[in-house]
């Protein structure tokens, strides 16, 4: 069993994609409010929420955000709901919402299909720096 800290969002991110190690970072940056920690799909934490979750990853190519009792979301509309708890400037995203799930998620899964090659690969999960340690599982 897992236990994720009351009021905390979870994103589940591809821990060796270049892409989402750094949109991890940039969303750390953004994060004003705390609202985010986050786990690799490929770590034991990450491993147990999905499983939890029921979600399999070999069909989903995606990063999930969990709201623990709430819900969860993947692709273009877990990317839209983080961009718009940075508030400020990033609500003008929310424009993308407007657009069908299906056109905005083609879109998502062109990049998440091209990513290691665009982006680059790592040989493992990003380590956090001790600074940033409480914002991660494991």
């Amino acid at each position: 069993m897992i236990v994720i800290p009351e009021h905390k969002k979870v994103i589940l991110f591809d821990g060796v994609c270049n892409l989402c190690n750094n949109a991890v970072i940039k969303v750390i940056k953004f994060d004003k409010k705390n609202t985010f920690i986050f786990a690799a799909l490929q770590s034991e934490s990450g491993k147990k929420i999905i499983k939890h979750l029921k979600i399999d990853t070999s069909k989903i190519d995606s990063i999930i955000l969990y709201e623990p009792g709430i819900s969860y979301d993947i692709k273009s509309t877990a990317a839209l709901k983080i961009m718009q708890d940075f508030g400020g400037f990033w609500q003008i995203t929310q424009i993308g919402m407007l657009f069908p799930e299906f056109f905005r998620n083609h879109i998502y899964d062109y990049i998440a299909k091209n990513r290691y090659k665009w982006f680059g690969k790592k040989e493992s999960c990003m380590i956090a720096t001790p600074e940033l340690k409480a914002k991660f599982f494991d």
